[in-house]
């Protein structure tokens, strides 16, 4: 797998030309068509990936009428059906055939379900399904080795941890994660803005490093259950050193259950996009937020600059320093029921474990290693998501 840098290099050699691939069109991949289509650009060229040809066409064609007729339809758009996530040769054959340039993975292995609407009112903790999100991540990432490819990818499930665990077990991994850390920053911008009566909030400067379990519990919740964050917040060039207990109170904001929320990981893998062009084609030095990032446990800050003859891509240790945001990312992740990963496993912590098996009646392996991906994703598809789901039908 070539270099990140040498990757975003070779795209400004192209002179900007750009193939976006999106695996999967569920609502995030839907969201997310529809939001590139709104760039009105030229040079852009997305392809939609599916089993269903007659849901992506259906899903395709609304998208397109829509931007044309709010006079936006620059983009060229084209489908690939046929394309079975479970088959690591059917996605190496089409990525062969397609050569993109960024692959956004908005795939799920079970669809149509969030998974934190079984697991977070019984273990309060999401890590319990990080194989579930890593099952078809890394058959992409095998297929992506197997075709040669040498696009730039963007995970869109649980990269806090699923990135990590790919690359500590010597897997070819995403760049990228979207959402989640990422989830949190509008929030906290909206929350500063009325505290100092500020009207740009856009202006409103973050740095941030957290995992995911402090993205939900913030975002659900208002509190940090009494955890330190390490975030920096400035204004026009001003640091701003509010009460955050109060700020992350505010954070608390109502949100829809249904998949109306995805419009903030497409949200995310947008702005992902807009920041690898800006350095790429702006020569512009952008800075972002990302789990998972560089196969980081828990959430970073992330500076892509292209303001010299070549790009850097690296994490922003300008507020703090790395061991300070890796051990912050530790104490979140642990609350989400990851105690570490390490050589290839990932470890459950004792604690979600023992609510795991009061909860569910399951008895999870401490430490699953990588190998076992798919093994841990049925175990958790039939055991937990399954027998809950049919329960609730039986209420």
């Amino acid at each position: 797998m070539k270099t990140l840098e040498s990757r975003l290099g070779a795209l400004r050699k192209n002179g900007g030309q750009v193939r976006v691939m999106i695996l999967g069109l569920g609502s995030v991949g839907n969201y997310l068509l529809n939001y590139l289509l709104s760039m009105q650009d030229e040079r852009l060229a997305i392809y939609v990936v599916g089993r269903d040809e007659e849901k992506l066409s259906c899903d395709v064609n609304i998208a397109r009428v829509a931007a044309q007729i709010r006079g936006q339809n620059r983009s060229e758009v084209h489908i690939a059906a046929g394309v079975d996530f479970e088959s690591v040769e059917k996605i190496a054959e089409c990525l062969r055939m397609y050569e993109p340039d960024i692959i956004v993975n908005s795939s799920r292995a079970y669809p149509h379900l969030k998974y934190g609407s079984i697991s977070w009112g019984r273990v309060r903790a999401y890590g319990i399904w990080t194989p579930l999100a890593a099952k078809y991540t890394g058959n992409i990432m095998r297929a992506y080795e197997q075709a040669d490819c040498h696009a730039i990818v963007v995970n869109t499930s649980y990269s806090d941890g699923v990135i990590p665990w790919m690359k500590s077990a010597g897997e070819a991994c995403p760049d990228f994660g979207s959402g989640n850390v990422n989830h949190l920053i509008p929030r906290i911008q909206f929350a500063v803005a009325g505290k100092y009566g500020i009207k740009d909030c856009w202006n409103i400067d973050i740095t941030y490093a957290t995992g995911h379990f402090h993205d939900v519990v913030i975002s659900k919740e208002g509190h940090t259950e009494q955890v330190e964050q390490l975030i920096a917040i400035r204004y026009q060039g001003e640091m701003l050193k509010p009460d955050m207990d109060e700020i992350f109170g505010a954070c608390g904001i109502k949100m829809p259950v249904d998949a109306k929320r995805n419009m903030m990981n497409a949200s995310s893998n947008y702005e992902i996009i807009r920041a690898i062009l800006r350095a790429v084609r702006e020569k512009q030095k952008v800075k972002f937020h990302s789990p998972g990032v560089f196969g980081e446990l828990g959430g970073y800050p992330v500076i892509l600059d292209g303001e010299g003859e070549e790009i850097r891509a690296y994490i922003d240790e300008s507020h703090f320093t790395m061991q300070k945001m890796r051990e912050k990312n530790a104490d979140s992740m642990y609350l989400d029921g990851i105690e570490k990963i390490e050589g290839g496993i990932l470890y459950y912590t004792d604690e979600l474990v023992e609510k795991s098996e009061k909860a569910f009646g399951i008895k999870l392996m401490k430490g699953v290693p990588y190998r076992e991906v798919e093994k841990a994703a049925q175990f958790l598809a039939e055991e937990v998501i399954e027998k809950t789901v049919s329960g609730w039908g039986a209420t």
